[in-house]
């Protein structure tokens, strides 16, 4: 690969419409089903996994599932119970998805979005179908597999770091709009690639922009060699190509 296609951001435009990309955000779209439906599970049982129960109904493994999504086929987890009278909601037995709520639930692990933000996602996703009661504990469960992907550790060194915009369904003051998604992807030491983080953000400031590199900071990263912004308004020219948080 060329200097130039790294440093212009050609790759990024081929990792967005490649199978990398597709891949990566089948995998979030599958940890983000599979979070829900857990949470489905322990509303179903009444109490919440490691917790005592009387409840004679517990939980009994799982079953695999295959869903088609607009990233192709994944096979899921779906938790079961013991009397099997769980009915999985957002993926229904003998059925599939629910048609264009992939991105809603990708965009859920975008930083920015509050846990109100999360919730009314949620009664979206669930065609408001379930009481405000058992989505408030759907949102509780999920929000916390959220922060830990967030936070998640990242490598104190990346090579090249891309960035660019995504757009993803995201549900704003009652409705369902098109919002861009920063994303940036990380080259490592070890030639691999990896998705450092979503942010979703209302513009792409200097001060937006400053955030997403703290936050990288914040969860291990101690050099970037060189940024590749896909000419995104406001992030800041580094000399040389070369960004050092310090």
């Amino acid at each position: 690969m060329r200097k130039e296609d790294l440093l212009e951001g050609d790759f990024l435009k081929r990792f967005k419409t490649g199978d990398e990309l597709e891949s990566f955000l089948s995998q979030l779209h599958k940890r983000g089903i599979e979070k829900m439906l857990e949470a489905e599970l322990d509303v179903h049982l009444g109490y919440d996994k490691h917790s005592k129960s009387d409840n004679t109904n517990a939980r009994n493994g799982y079953s695999t599932k295959s869903i088609k999504s607009d990233y192709g086929e994944t096979i899921i987890n779906v938790p079961r119970d013991r009397d099997s009278s769980f009915e999985p909601i957002v993926v229904p037995k003998r059925k599939g998805l629910a048609k264009g709520i992939e991105s809603l639930v990708i965009s859920l692990y975008a930083k920015g979005m509050s846990n109100a933000d999360i919730e009314e996602q949620l009664r979206e996703i669930y065609d408001f179908r379930l009481s405000p009661s058992v989505i408030s504990r759907i949102t509780d469960h999920i929000s916390e597999d959220i922060v830990a992907w967030q936070n998640r550790p990242l490598e104190p060194i990346y090579f090249i770091v891309w960035m660019d915009g995504i757009v993803f369904k995201v549900r704003e003051n009652s409705k369902v709009i098109n919002k861009t998604v920063n994303i940036a992807v990380g080259l490592r030491k070890n030639g691999r690639k990896e998705v450092l983080g979503l942010w979703l953000g209302k513009n792409e400031s200097a001060a937006f922009w400053m955030s997403v590199l703290t936050d990288m900071k914040a969860r291990g990263v101690q050099d970037i060699l060189i940024t590749a912004p896909d000419n995104l308004n406001g992030f800041v020219s580094f000399p040389k190509n070369r960004t050092v948080l310090n």
